[in-house]
């Protein structure tokens, strides 16, 4: 007879369940919650409940991080203070490098070289700034408004994707305090204009766990247009429906999210087809950008090199030929997809479709030629889904905040002022690169041993199956028993937490 998850909707509470990170640090407070104390959730009309208040957590957080971006609002950029202090923001850069404070229209008046839900939305909002600022003669800042309503928007979409995270985990709210307090979120929220991709693709989530797959791929779809990424989620669903043996939801999904981007890119691509070009164009001309895989093993290539003067390493010789870079990058992404796959097919349990897609995301960026400051972002809402322990993001996010100050430092050094030593920033480099690493290899093993994942632990299933929820194909026990596997596939919602928390009503 299968155990079963214990039939309880109340929140879990970190410190006295699955995280023994959070719980050594209760140490601090007097030790974990009890089983006899009154639990969080206990007075049914408190009005602080715990998604309320990580709710107000993420506002808080995203108003400091307006307050940390204010040095730059006035666009009066002397002496590197875009980098001193840590305020560089796209949004407000590119306000006037794409053309909008001359009334430019994106991809008719200028090439913008963003995808085109992106480009909308820099002339949806710099247009009337444009128009308001010369027309009605009120000597205001353009620049300033423009980043302010980007900014106000774009947190609008953190808000929602914080939203999304607590709906898509009623029974571990706490989880997306990971997203909601996170110093990456601080500092990176606006950046660039990535949490309209990320939103976007939070709520093509949610509704494919609401059992909507065409919604969800429009969604998707939507998301795509404005950053490519979200496309790569439909990887997983595919694993997903292989093990389930039902194609059809697949199915729906992805052509939602293929029609949907082609009707978005559609005007641009038959009316302004070069300007459309631009983004494409732009991604297949870049050279190795800082920070990514390719910049670290050319440094170490410079550094390790023997022979003649003349000789060059492998990365120095793809640094200076594009193309085959451009492949490179792209063969050892696609590797790692067909190891995810193989993994995801393999599994005792079906993975979680958070764990992969986080990995499909990871996989991309540490293979990319390119990595920009905000990418970051992608992964934070992707792990709390797919790997919820304080202690290995605390440690993500140290590694990734310790890049941030490092590359800011390297910018200014670029400018003929050195702060850092180039292999200082190799080193940040090099640690982001590793900690992500680590988080894949956490995931991956949370995967192979389903009874490590505390989501799990929680549910008992994965809890964004959506309509694959239920029982593998036979063809996946049989393959497993063929390639030497002892243990048989376990059929879902057969895993009982190990340690089911106990629940006291008092």
């Amino acid at each position: 007879m299968s155990a079963q998850p214990p039939n309880d909707d109340r929140p879990d509470v970190p410190s006295a369940t699955s995280d023994g990170f959070v719980r050594g640090l209760s140490q601090f407070i007097g030790g974990p919650l009890g089983s006899h104390a009154t639990r969080p959730d206990a007075r049914p009309n408190r009005f602080w409940t715990a998604p309320r208040l990580i709710l107000a957590l993420t506002c808080l957080i995203l108003a400091l991080s307006w307050v940390q971006k204010s040095p730059c609002m006035s666009g009066d950029w002397q002496k590197n203070v875009q980098y001193t202090r840590f305020c560089y923001t796209d949004v407000l850069a590119l306000y006037y490098a794409e053309g909008l404070s001359d009334g430019a229209v994106p991809y008719v008046d200028h090439q913008v070289e963003y995808p085109v839900v992106t480009g909308y939305f820099m002339g949806a909002l710099g247009l009337p700034v444009h128009w308001y600022g010369t027309t009605q003669d009120t000597g205001i800042n353009q620049g300033s408004w423009f980043y302010n309503a980007n900014a106000l928007i774009l947190s609008l979409f953190a808000v929602a994707t914080a939203a999304v995270l607590l709906a898509m985990r009623r029974r571990r709210p706490w989880d997306a305090a990971i997203f909601a307090l996170s110093p990456i979120l601080l500092v990176t929220a606006t950046v660039n204009w990535d949490f309209l991709a990320i939103g976007l693709a939070a709520i093509g989530l949610l509704l494919w766990v609401r059992r909507r797959p065409a919604l969800a791929g429009i969604f998707l779809g939507l998301g795509a247009a404005a950053k490519l990424w979200p496309l790569f989620i439909l990887g997983p669903l595919l694993v997903l429906a292989l093990r389930r043996g039902r194609i059809m939801p697949w199915v729906e999904a992805t052509i939602g999210a293929v029609i949907t981007w082609l009707v978005v890119n559609f005007p641009v691509w038959y009316w302004y087809h070069e300007s459309w070009l631009r983004f494409f164009r732009l991604n297949s001309e870049r050279p190795v950008d800082w920070g990514t895989f390719w910049y670290v093993g050319r440094y170490l290539d410079s550094k390790w090199k023997t022979g003649s003067p003349g000789d060059r390493g492998p990365f120095q010789w793809l640094s200076d030929h594009i193309p085959q870079l451009n492949v490179a990058s792209y063969a050892l992404f696609g590797l790692a997809c067909v190891v995810l796959m193989v993994i995801g097919l393999l599994a005792p349990k079906p993975p979680r479709l958070a764990q992969l897609a986080f990995l499909v995301v990871a996989f991309f960026l540490i293979f990319s030629k390119v990595w920009s400051q905000q990418y970051v972002l992608w992964l934070l809402p992707l792990i709390v889904l797919a790997r919820p322990k304080w202690g290995a993001v605390l440690a993500w996010t140290v590694a990734e905040i310790g890049y941030f100050a490092a590359f800011y430092a390297e910018l200014i050094g670029a400018g003929g002022k050195s702060v850092i030593p180039e292999g200082t920033f190799v080193l940040a480099s090099s640690l982001r690169l590793i900690t992500v690493a680590v988080l894949c290899g956490l995931v991956i093993r949370e995967i192979w041993k389903p009874e490590l994942d505390v989501v799990r632990q929680t549910y008992g299933t994965d809890p964004d199956a959506g309509v694959f929820e239920g029982p593998d194909v036979g063809w996946v026990d049989n393959l497993r028993r063929h390639l030497g596997f002892s243990r048989p596939a376990i059929p879902a919602g057969d895993m009982a937490p190990p340690e089911a928390p106990v629940v006291v009503k008092v």
